[in-house]
């Protein structure tokens, strides 16, 4: 009996042992197969700027000229022109000394007083008066919008006896160098018909280019349309206020220029413009000195 309990309590010691061995094995620390992530550090911020890279600088492509207005669709009624052009309409022979062969003498012992630039309403009604007074007749080489501006001085200019000279529609001094002949055509015609419109049955003999800048082909245009083209032998410039001042100062160098200048045949240029008011004061002097010596023609 007592060995039997002995051997019973010796049963229970070794499971009491043996339970406790297993306990053992199941704690410990976690292994690498835990669920937190291992610690990795960030990578530092740069401490300089990264260096843009430089923009190219854009390459300048010339614009395209722009495509000639060879029909302009209207008359050209406006101070910007539409399209200019390059080419150029057939030549014509010229026979005149002057740009060209613009014409710059009568072509005898005459001489011819012409004044550009108008219609003025200040300067022209004055000028008409003076010349009445020494019943001298005159050139006026008008453009084509200020007649149309004032078509009663129009109508004044022609009853007085003097002849009517186109200066184109809007003094476009680059007119024969950068338009072509349909522009050119269409600017002079334009001009033309806006004077006859103010003075039904005038005729039209004479072009002058603005700035006296004449082309072969605008002479040649201007023939086309049956007018001479007009230039100048004697230039007193009473439009350069800013080299012979104004008063009678400018007075005093147009007289003395035409006087020291005028031959027999000289074709005289000035301006009818209150922009140029000393031109009249002038030609108060310039007249009787001129009769005196010379007969004085319109073209």
């Amino acid at each position: 009996m007592r060995h039997a309990r002995r051997t019973v309590l010796a049963a229970l010691a070794c499971a009491l042992v043996l339970l406790a061995g297993v306990a053992g094995c199941k704690g410990g620390t976690p292994t690498s197969s835990s669920s937190v992530a291992p610690f990795v550090p960030a990578a530092a911020p740069s401490s300089a700027e990264p260096s843009p890279s430089p923009s190219p600088s854009p390459s300048v492509s010339p614009s395209a000229s722009p495509s000639p207005s060879r029909r302009p669709s209207a008359p050209p009624t406006s101070r910007k022109p539409t399209a200019p052009s390059t080419s150029r309409p057939p030549q014509t022979t010229a026979t005149g000394h002057g740009p060209a062969g613009s014409q710059s003498v009568t072509g005898n012992t005459t001489v011819a007083l012409t004044f550009d630039d108008g219609p003025d309403p200040d300067t022209t009604p004055r000028l008409l008066a003076l010349l009445r007074q020494y019943h001298v007749k005159a050139t006026f080489c008008l453009i084509g919008y200020r007649a149309r501006d004032y078509p009663d001085l129009v109508r004044q200019i022609v009853a007085d006896g003097h002849t009517l000279c186109n200066h184109s529609w809007q003094h476009l001094t680059n007119l024969g160098s950068a338009y072509d002949a349909t522009y050119q055509t269409n600017d002079l015609t334009h001009t033309n018909q806006v004077m006859q419109s103010a003075a039904p049955g005038a005729q039209v003999p004479w072009f002058r280019a603005p700035g006296g800048n004449f082309t072969p082909g605008l002479v040649s245009v201007a023939s086309s349309l049956s007018m001479g083209s007009l230039y100048w032998s004697v230039d007193p410039r009473d439009w350069d206020n800013a080299t012979y001042g104004t008063g009678a100062s400018m007075r005093n160098h147009i007289v003395s220029v035409v006087e020291s200048q005028v031959r027999p045949g000289s074709i005289i240029l000035s301006h009818d413009r209150k922009e140029h008011p000393d031109t009249i004061p002038a030609y108060e002097i310039l007249l009787p000195w001129l009769l005196a010596r010379y007969q004085l023609v319109a073209l």
